[in-house]
This record gives structure tokens, sequence and C-alpha cells, in this order.
């Protein structure tokens, strides 16, 4: 299997895919195999998550890492998706844009890269929806 071909068939990294207990309508990403609430008794099945939500905190961070420099200052936030799954993630938006509240989609970007001829890592960051 190729490295490209790999980080696809993992769900979560590309289509927020998760799961959800048929049994209370709970939603989980990452997917989880197991409902928190309903235990055995939850049937979990896989749910693609729409990528819609809102920003329910958020911080804005201006010290970072040498694999964020160029970032900075950056905002990262907790997004509670339209599901109820809440997921951490980059916010791509200026530092003064973000509220708590605002409606937020997620798009799919580079994450990091291994140097100049080195592998790309894509993922989903999330951006105002307008």
């Amino acid at each position: 299997m190729t490295v490209a071909r790999f980080w696809r068939e993992i769900p979560q990294r590309y289509n927020l895919i998760g799961t959800k207990c048929e049994t209370c309508g709970a939603v989980f990403f990452p997917a989880r195999t197991i409902c928190p609430h309903c235990r055995r008794d939850g049937k979990i099945v896989p749910c693609k998550c729409s990528g819609k939500g809102h920003v329910m905190t958020y911080s804005v961070l201006s010290a970072a890492s040498d694999q964020f420099a160029a970032l900075k200052p950056y905002v990262l936030a907790i997004i509670k998706l339209e599901e109820g799954a809440k997921v951490t993630s980059h916010l791509i938006c200026e530092p003064d844009e973000v509220y708590i509240g605002m409606p937020v989609t997620s798009v799919f970007r580079v994450l990091d890269h291994e140097g100049s001829d080195g592998i790309i890592h894509y993922g989903t960051k999330f951006v105002p929806d307008l």
C-alpha cells in the first residue's frame, strides 16, 4: 500500500467519519466502538458528519513551535458539529474575527509537510461560514 493510500484510508482524517449510537442518538468523533452512555446496549454505526458547526470556545496562539511559526498568531477552536460531536481544530481566520457561536464549515487543507521534497500531510481545518 502506498503512503498516500494509507492516509486516505483513515476516514476521520479526510471525511469527518465518526460513529453514532442508534440507541441514544449520540454522535462521536473520532469514532468509538462503545457508547459511553448506553454501554453494551448501544448499537454503534458509522456516521459521516456534515462539517458544519459553530465555535464553542477558542484560543489565539501567539507562541508556536517551528512547525507552526509561519501561522502565528493562529486560532485553535473547539467546534461543536451540527451532529453534536465536538472537535478541536485550527480555525482559518484573523484572530480578531473569531467569536463564540461563529458558524463554521470544514475544509481540506495542508497540515504539515516533511521538508521541501517530503510527504505533504492533509487534513481537516475550519473556516468561517459566510
